[in-house]
């Protein structure tokens, strides 16, 4: 890995698994840009969003030396991929672009039938405003009953990447098993999971998909590494937070009062250790993470020009062995909450 002189954080790049790409280690995911959203009633979105500030930030990021950016289609149902093609377009051979299909079906029976994906890809290309996604991520494990779609899937995701429309191939999912099982059938080059200080079943020194993308050099992404700002003491169990309408949070478990009341000493323990200020928390999620072998970059979310600068003020600082292992012991006893 090596130090980018020209960027004023100090952002690591590092070479993205067997790919030929090479990423800041503090990249930047665009869940967040695509504001409120439902998907089959669901809410899988989160709160308004000031377009003109995400557009200042992600401008921000840039300049700064962020070169990958991840989001997907349903994210906003396309509102996150045009925000970010908006700006980005113009300097696209600088940019690592990732986007994802597997959760907006149209009309198709299952969002990862053959022609939805095609119509997806396009749709994603003409929204980021370029001619190519250098990951496309199917962007969960169901590919249907039995697997149903699962082989047609893969081969027009393969098809893609012949036609130039797709550079590498990327798995997302949520669990060990997807991972196990899709691995060897997908045969991805980058892998996305959740990852954070209560969620290491992906990374741990006890994961199953660890051992496997070490074994592939497989690049792998940690998403909600802040476990969606739990990790930063911003929510009070006597007054937990009430999300609006259309925001995925509405139905954790995480921000109601017996949880954060588990968190509470935690978070103390934390800053006590890390220092007080929600800049300290982010250094130290983001860096425990990327001490782990089998994590190739994180990629927080952010809202605004504030937020870019608070995660990459975490670039260049990681943190001790004798840290990781004292955030390990502290939250071994939740870190199967999830």
């Amino acid at each position: 890995m090596d130090m980018n002189p020209d960027n004023k954080q100090g952002l690591v790049r590092t070479r993205l698994g067997r790919t030929e790409l090479e990423v800041s280690e503090i990249s930047l995911g665009c869940w967040t840009l695509g504001g409120p959203n439902w998907n089959q009633g669901a809410p899988v979105g989160w709160g308004d969003l000031d377009e003109d500030e995400a557009v200042r930030a992600v401008e921000l990021a840039l300049d700064l030396g962020v070169n990958h950016f991840d989001t997907a289609d349903v994210y906003g149902n396309g509102r996150s991929e045009r925000l970010l093609g908006r700006v980005v377009g113009p300097r696209r051979k600088e940019i690592v672009l990732a986007t994802k299909v597997g959760w907006f079906a149209g009309t198709a029976e299952h969002a990862y039938c053959p022609l939805n994906i095609r119509h997806q890809i396009e749709q994603s290309l003409e929204n980021l405003n370029t001619d190519y996604v250098d990951i496309y991520y199917f962007h969960h494990g169901d590919f249907g009953p039995d697997d149903r779609y699962l082989d047609d899937a893969v081969e027009v995701m393969r098809n893609l990447r012949r036609e130039g429309k797709v550079r590498f191939i990327g798995q997302s999912a949520y669990t060990q098993e997807d991972f196990e099982k899709l691995i060897p059938k997908v045969d991805p080059d980058v892998l996305q999971g959740s990852a954070h200080m209560l969620n290491l079943k992906m990374i741990g020194p006890d994961s199953r998909v660890a051992k496997m993308i070490l074994e592939r050099d497989l690049g792998f992404v940690a998403f909600s590494p802040m476990a969606q700002g739990l990790l930063l003491d911003k929510y009070s169990a006597d007054n937990p937070p009430v999300f609006p309408e259309g925001d995925n949070r509405r139905r954790s478990i995480w921000f109601k009062e017996d949880f954060l009341h588990l968190m509470e000493p935690k978070l103390a323990a934390l800053k006590q250790r890390f220092g007080p200020n929600t800049a300290d928390l982010v250094r130290a999620s983001l860096q425990y993470l990327l001490s782990y072998p089998a994590v190739s970059c994180v990629i927080p979310g952010f809202r605004n020009r504030e937020q870019v600068e608070m995660n990459l003020g975490a670039a260049g600082r990681p943190i001790s062995e004798e840290d990781a292992r004292w955030i390990y012991g502290l939250f071994e006893g939740l870190a199967k909450v999830d």
